[in-house]
């Protein structure tokens, strides 16, 4: 069975989740600087199977776009151009980095550790995946 894999866009970095191939369990993949991620992603495909692609949808607590959103709409369009048979999902990414954030501290990441915004970025994509697989 193939994967699914979420991607939480970022102006800077953006963070990655996958499942497993029986597509019960996300997990992070990695956080890679968004400029590179059309390449990434490219590499990924070639070497694996995903069936599909979440990406966050930043809201504001209103439920209006987020001033983040026309980046991500940006990189949508470059995606749908680039992998145009990959079908792509929408999700409420609302909250995720605090999620995140507070998951580095109930596992017990030290201060210093949970400055890392890569981490934070890559745990978010991973409970915006959870939260995706939770809700099929």
């Amino acid at each position: 069975m193939p994967r699914i894999l979420a991607i939480d866009y970022g102006m800077k970095r953006t963070g990655i989740a996958i499942t497993d191939e029986m597509q019960i369990i996300a997990s992070g993949l990695t956080t890679v600087p968004s400029e590179t991620l059309i390449a990434f992603l490219k590499d990924y495909f070639s070497k694996e199977k995903v069936e599909k692609v979440i990406v966050g949808e930043p809201k504001q607590m209103d439920g209006t776009p987020s001033e983040s959103a026309a980046i991500i709409e940006k990189f949508i369009k470059t995606f749908k151009i680039t992998f145009p048979e990959m079908p792509l999902d929408r999700i409420d990414e609302r909250f995720t980095s605090k999620m995140a954030f507070q998951t580095m501290i109930d596992s017990g990441l030290k201060k210093n550790q949970r400055k890392n915004k890569a981490l934070i970025d890559e745990i978010a994509a991973t409970i915006m995946l959870q939260d995706y697989m939770n809700r099929k």
